[in-house]
């Protein structure tokens, strides 16, 4: 199968390189490319940022939010992590699953889009069509972080918070474990590609088709619009001790503007707290621009001895 080299490691690329491969990459034959992300949480493309992700860690941990083109869950990439774009006419995850056999791992389908090795999770992947052309690409744990995987995937209600770290790790893989004869992911990624390739060559990719893929993650995958306001509606709480009191917030989101804000609790103030709650409807879920909105005389009129940034990161469910 004949393949392009990717040695990006920005997820905004990354997301960008397989739309652009799918819609716009002119070639009749089937290709793969593999390709890796710096810590990052790739959603799929139907999923809510604010209910599927641990939004304050990624933030105090410099992990990256991305919205990829395809469906299913959340997934947590590191560089210890390798994945993979196949793209053709007729594209079957099998053949993944087949190149994991020819390096000594008993790798199955299993489940709606999962490769299972021994009854562990080795890779999960996902499907888009366009046309008559789709896309299936997936993930492949060499030695990912699943202490970082676990609290970045870990928010009120989701699986992860219930399962815990331990059940995560006896329910997923890292290939080192299964395959000690490579010493680094570099050495098990050269002889995937040798293995997918099977002797064919590299197809061209040129500077003016970086340079297209590069404007695609600057104006749409790296954007907010993109990333949270794509975004359907969500509804938490989010309940924090104070200078003023206990305050809860309860917070209605929807594309990723406030669309309704109520404040509850035993806080005192002066002031009702719905100036507050109106201030801030209908502004982006972005510390930025909700700080902006607010004075700390304003928010301590309403909420006693309580600063703007204080009750923000409330908000933004950082307590």
């Amino acid at each position: 199968m004949k393949f392009i080299t990717n040695s990006s490691t920005d997820p905004y690329y990354n997301m960008a390189l397989d739309e652009y491969c799918l819609e716009q990459y002119d070639c009749d034959e089937t290709f793969f490319y593999l390709w890796r992300n710096r810590p990052s949480v790739i959603i799929g493309l139907n999923q809510n940022a604010y209910s599927e992700v641990n939004l304050a860690y990624l933030e105090s941990n410099d992990i990256r939010l991305a919205r990829r083109v395809t469906g299913g869950g959340a997934v947590y990439h590191d560089l210890q992590n390798l994945n993979y774009s196949i793209v053709g006419r007729s594209v079957d995850a099998g053949i993944f699953a087949s190149a994991l056999h020819r390096l000594g791992l008993e790798a199955e389908l299993t489940g709606r889009n999962d490769i299972f090795v021994g009854g562990r999770k080795v890779s999960g992947y996902a499907r888009r069509v366009w046309k008559d052309r789709e896309i299936i690409h997936g993930t492949l744990m060499y030695d990912v972080d699943i202490e970082t995987l676990t609290r970045a995937l870990d928010v009120k209600g989701s699986k992860m918070e219930a399962k815990g770290i331990a059940s995560v790790r006896s329910r997923v893989a890292n290939v080192k474990e299964l395959l000690p004869r490579f010493a680094s992911l570099d050495e098990l990624q050269a002889e995937l590609q040798a293995i997918l390739s099977d002797g064919d060559p590299e197809l061209p990719f040129t500077e003016r088709q970086r340079a297209e893929v590069s404007r695609m993650a600057q104006e749409k995958f790296s954007a907010w619009e993109w990333i949270y306001g794509h975004s359907h509606q969500a509804d938490f709480v989010c309940r924090a001790k104070l200078p003023c009191g206990t305050v809860e917030a309860g917070v209605s989101l929807d594309r990723g503007r406030i669309r309704a804000l109520r404040f509850g609790g035993d806080f005192v103030g002066a002031v009702p707290a719905g100036v507050v709650e109106e201030a801030l409807k209908g502004l982006k879920y972005e510390e930025e621009q909700l700080l902006s909105a607010l004075t700390d005389d304003l928010v301590a009129s309403c909420f006693e001895a309580t600063g703007a940034s204080e009750l923000i990161g409330l908000i933004m469910n950082k307590y």
